[in-house]
């Protein structure tokens, strides 16, 4: 099951669960699509590719909830 990360880890932007507009890669690196446009859609941490990542029905979010954990770094 994917953490569904609630945050952009460039740029910090919210990216709710429930909503489209997040890229991952493999490893679950989160960003938002502009921020993985500056990337090319290669994610900078694994040079993964970055693709949507699919939304979580917000009627499962109490069995499944989304990770609350915001990770942001540095990125150029």
């Amino acid at each position: 099951m994917l953490q569904m990360r609630p945050n952009c880890e460039r740029c910090d932007t919210d990216l709710p669960a429930d909503q489209a507009g997040a890229m991952i890669c493999s490893f679950e690196c989160t960003f938002c699509a502009p921020c993985a446009v500056v990337f090319a859609a290669i994610c900078p941490n694994c040079r993964g590719q970055l693709l949507p990542r699919p939304s979580r029905a917000q009627s499962l979010h109490a069995q499944f909830p989304p990770s609350t954990e915001r990770v942001v770094k540095a990125h150029d």
